[in-house]
């Protein structure tokens, strides 16, 4: 793309996606494959574009509409979705994800629902000062914790760090038992800051949305726990459940603040 185009069109350059096509509101898994194992759980839906690691369909859950759209790994190309889904009118962001868990009592197939991020990732530092906060909002954690309780799913609520990559970046050692400055610590000043897990894209996503004033969050399922050494793909279908019931959840909490005549959801304010 040169300088000339207009990044505003209406189809947008890396997704492909145009305003008819989404929502309002949009999961965001990492594997494309994982847009499959969403949809299954959805009353209907349609692929509305493939392109890159970019693929997204559009339907409803409980006869909510809602979207999905795959983001490949890392903040860099989750910046680019969040971006181009903001510019064709998406308002509302859950990541949904794996991750590991570096406290040791949880367990693997556990929900972690962030509520603010460590921004070890450096896309974030490209929109604003690195002690910006990554925090998510509040509206969308309370919809996943109360999806989560619905659902009757083991959940943590907490601080996610996200790191820029899978190795090197989250204390792993490397090619050859490489071992970047500080690796051997990093896990352990983590838990002691009672951070709950580690993945690759929440805190940009968290920072990008709050910049542009968006509704963002995100629950990954903990495939690993660093300290009991535990490791297995497992959770991955009650994430998506949980962020599909959750967006559902948040049209209800829209249509009660409408008919408050409030701007923001409240515990004074109740669901049907």
């Amino acid at each position: 793309m040169n300088d000339s185009e207009d990044p505003n069109a209406e189809v947008q350059y890396h997704l492909e996606v145009g305003p008819s096509d989404l929502a309002d509101a949009v999961l965001l898994p990492g594997n494309p494959e994982r847009v499959d194992k969403i949809t299954a759980l959805w009353d209907d839906y349609e692929e509305k574009a493939y392109h890159r690691e970019y693929r997204t369909a559009t339907g409803t859950y409980d006869e909510t509409p809602l979207s999905v759209t795959s983001t490949g790994i890392g903040s860099p190309s989750a910046a680019i979705a969040v971006e181009e889904l903001a510019r064709v009118g998406v308002e509302t962001f859950i990541r949904v994800g794996s991750c590991g868990a570096i406290q040791p009592e949880m367990d693997v197939g556990d929900l972690v629902i962030t509520s603010g991020a460590v921004r070890q990732e450096g896309t974030s530092k490209e929109y604003v000062r690195e002690d910006y906060p990554a925090v998510a909002d509040h509206e969308v954690v309370s919809a996943l914790v109360a999806a989560a309780e619905r659902l009757d799913y083991d959940y943590h609520v907490g601080l996610t760090m996200s790191a820029d990559s899978f190795y090197a970046g989250q204390g792993r050692p490397g090619f050859e038992e490489f071992r970047a400055a500080g690796s051997d610590s990093l896990v352990k000043e983590l838990q002691d800051a009672n951070v709950k897990n580690i993945e690759m894209e929440a805190s940009a996503l968290l920072t990008i949305a709050n910049v542009y004033g968006l509704r963002a969050g995100a629950v990954c399922s903990v495939y690993a726990n660093r300290v009991t050494g535990e490791f297995r793909t497992e959770g991955e279908s009650r994430a998506s459940e949980v962020a599909s019931l959750a967006v559902h959840l948040l049209a209800k909490m829209d249509e009660a603040k409408q008919e408050a005549g409030v701007d923001h959801w409240h515990a004074g304010l109740t669901l049907e």
